[in-house]
């Protein structure tokens, strides 16, 4: 789990893939680039393109430039399966009437030479544009033949990216589904546990508290008896969404049992915490749902343990105190916050 996605919820966080792609598709534009000038000195032509398809978009921000009209020229003819060479393009049958040879700019040479992938299929050329008539000996023919292997080596190894792009991609998103409660969209036990310890070892470092709140809807088993699973779902997916309003963006949020959410406050007192559970429960109180088109008024419990209260503590230990915390506050009558102390004693329900 990355630093991001230990310190934040699920709906908080920021893919950081298209950076990459951007940074993959600059590196190609490069690699694509260094062939077209080889390709100029070479055959010592007025341009040379990389066309792999419409070729006039790259240039399209060089608007009436020469170079964005002998990319449109080039997008003009298609490419095809072997080299061609036409030396003289206003005695060409049809290419002689284009605009573009006739008129400005008075194109006179065209040569293109195909550029297959890794599956055999025709996927663009290289193109050689000049403004005199010429033509290309046979070992002219065979060095842009050999450019248009190497451009194809350099399309091979852009697929291979482009894969591996996919590959992290996906990967990422399996981890972070495995992690994600997938109704509320929180992280799931173990993710939040695994937060929580984190969060505990980057406290204690820095010597600064962290505080843990439990909390769950007092009327839930009512309500799932009485209307359903379906309903219940409902009323913690709603529930979810008015903690997180309660809570900075890098407090984590977790499902930690079939009713019970676990907010995870690092750098936070026992004050805090005891706030933010007042909050979260104002918050629930003040917002009654609806079910079955009757308005039902629904509490919330919580209980609330902090460092700075129980500083050796392990992870396991603080979220006990937590449990017992909202036992207590349960026993109290509900639509409460109770804040565990050291010398709480162990109740049963």
């Amino acid at each position: 789990m990355s630093t991001n996605l230990e310190r934040s919820s699920p709906t908080t966080t920021t893919p950081v893939s298209s950076g990459f792609e951007r940074l993959v598709s600059e590196k190609m534009e490069l690699r694509v680039g260094r062939f077209e000038r080889l390709g100029i000195k070479l055959f010592n032509v007025a341009n040379c393109f990389i066309s792999l398809g419409q070729l006039a978009a790259r240039f399209e921000y060089l608007v009436h430039s020469i170079t964005n009209m002998e990319a449109e020229f080039s997008d003009s003819i298609p490419p095809v399966d072997e080299i061609l060479v036409i030396p003289d393009l206003l005695l060409h049958e049809h290419l002689g009437k284009h605009p573009m040879v006739v008129g400005a700019p008075h194109i006179r040479f065209f040569a293109s030479n195909p550029i297959f992938d890794h599956t055999n299929q025709l996927i663009g050329s290289v193109v050689l544009i000049d403004y005199q008539p010429r033509d290309l000996d046979d070992e002219e023919r065979q060095s842009l033949s050999d450019l248009a292997s190497m451009a194809e080596r350099e399309m091979a190894f852009g697929a291979l990216y482009q894969s591996q792009l996919e590959i992290i991609k996906q990967n990422r998103n399996l981890k972070r589904d495995s992690l994600i409660d997938p109704l509320l969209g929180t992280w799931n036990k173990s993710a939040i546990v695994r937060s929580l310890k984190l969060e505990m070892e980057r406290c204690a470092k820095a010597m600064k508290p962290l505080a843990l709140l439990i909390a769950s809807v007092d009327q839930m088993e009512f309500l799932r008896e009485v209307h359903g699973v379906a309903a219940t779902d409902m009323i913690l997916v709603k529930t979810v969404s008015r903690i997180r309003s309660c809570v900075r963006p890098f407090d984590a949020l977790g499902r930690f049992g079939t009713d019970l959410l676990l907010v995870v406050l690092p750098g936070a007192s026992h004050l805090v915490a005891t706030a933010v559970g007042e909050r979260i429960r104002a918050s629930v109180m003040m917002h009654p749902e609806n079910i079955d088109s009757v308005n039902a008024a629904l509490t919330i419990s919580a209980g609330t343990a902090s460092t700075d209260i129980f500083p050796e503590a392990e992870p396991e230990t603080l979220v006990s105190l937590a449990e017992k915390a909202l036992l207590s506050a349960r026993n109290a009558g509900n639509n409460c916050v109770v804040q565990a102390a050291p010398v709480q004693p162990d109740m049963i329900i």
